[in-house]
């Protein structure tokens, strides 16, 4: 999440800044696409084509967003190494239709056991004033709340991933004792299957204080946290931050992949027996990237025991671009390269500059559920 120094977004609009002085960001833009998927108020009865059961989930959806934009954007595959954005690289939701900032970051899918899609992300806007969207750098005072301080988290919610639900979730209103939060970042749901229900974690601190990761539980239908935000991880060297968890069930372990926030940034594993604690810190640096990295995310290739992990290398030059590694054992990771780079299988056909993304399993009448909605 910190990926800009703070003087950058000082600089003109069409200037844009660099991702930790590395990587240029493109010019800010206003998307105004044809067609953007649809908000209601409130879910129907779960339809009987929710269900995952006997259905073969061998294409794959990737939710990202970009940083000219702050909006959200889905891309499909059928095989897991070459992606098309539905809306042929337009937004599919609006950031500033969504958030209190009028920008959203960092989106997460999971599809629970009831079927429906989970989205969570970040309310949070790191170019609000120089797009025109607020007076003042921040949201509260730098000086005091410190880089990209924010206050919302946003959950929505779908059946069919045509129509979500749409709630902002104030943590720190909800939370008054967890202390005067500087920030709230890089919500991930995973399900807890022994509290039957979404476990909802992310990272957070209280003004400008150390960055480190916590979880709370939301509710069935997805709309709030209900209960107060526990530890879930904090980075042990002093001095040090953890940012960006994303929490995989392998077997009966759970493997988490974060941001140490060392210099570059780059990504660690760890492991614990239970969902919600207990992880053990490796020191091991997981990916191959000499840059800036940030965002892990793990998925797998149908049909086989190959993990894909999937981060986004802000430090990529002439911007960023979402590198991929394959590892079998979780020990070993084989470097896959870059989205269109030479020699990466990896492809993206018709868009550029994808940040923070997720990777989920769908059906592919899911798929073309969604290619068709979108089609001219």
């Amino acid at each position: 999440m910190r990926r800009l120094l703070q003087s950058l977004l000082a600089l003109p609009l069409l200037a844009a800044a660099a991702l930790c002085a590395q990587a240029q960001v493109p010019p800010l833009e206003v998307a105004h696409p044809a067609k953007v998927l649809s908000l209601i108020d409130k879910l129907p009865a779960r339809p009987e084509r929710a269900s995952v059961e006997g259905k073969p989930l061998t294409a794959y959806l990737l939710v990202y967003f970009k940083d000219e934009t702050h909006d959200i954007y889905f891309a499909t595959s059928g095989d897991g190494y070459t992606f098309t954005d539905v809306n042929g690289g337009q937004p599919v939701f609006l950031g500033r239709v969504l958030a209190e900032q009028k920008g959203v970051r960092d989106p997460h899918l999971m599809r629970g056991p009831d079927g429906a899609f989970y989205m969570a992300m970040t309310d949070l806007h790191i170019f609000a004033k120089p797009a025109g969207l607020r007076e003042t750098e921040w949201e509260r005072p730098g000086e005091d709340y410190g880089w990209g301080n924010n206050r919302n988290l946003i959950f929505m919610k779908s059946w069919d991933l045509l129509h979500w639900t749409h709630h902002r979730v104030p943590v720190a209103q909800l939370f008054p004792q967890g202390g005067d939060l500087g920030v709230v970042w890089a919500p991930e749901t995973i399900w807890d299957a022994k509290a039957g229900k979404p476990m909802v974690y992310y990272t957070t601190r209280v003004k400008k204080g150390a960055d480190h990761l916590v979880y709370a539980y939301a509710d069935a239908d997805f709309t709030t946290l209900t209960t107060p935000p526990e530890p879930l991880f904090t980075y042990p060297v002093k001095g040090k931050s953890a940012i960006d968890g994303d929490i995989t069930r392998i077997g009966d372990r759970f493997h988490m992949f974060y941001v140490a926030h060392d210099t570059p940034g780059h990504l660690r594993q760890a492991v614990s027996d239970r969902i919600n604690g207990g992880y053990v810190f490796n020191p091991q640096k997981i990916d191959p990237e000499t840059v800036g990295t940030e965002a892990p995310n793990l998925w797998r290739r149908h049909g086989s025991d190959t993990w894909v992990l999937m981060y986004d290398v802000f430090g990529a030059k002439p911007r960023n671009n979402m590198g991929f590694s394959e590892t079998t054992d979780f020990v070993n990771f084989k470097n896959l390269g870059r989205f269109n780079e030479p020699g990466s299988p990896m492809k993206a056909t018709n868009f550029v500059g994808a940040k923070h993304g997720a990777v989920i399993a769908i059906a592919p009448e899911e798929a073309q559920r969604l290619q068709t909605y979108f089609a001219p």
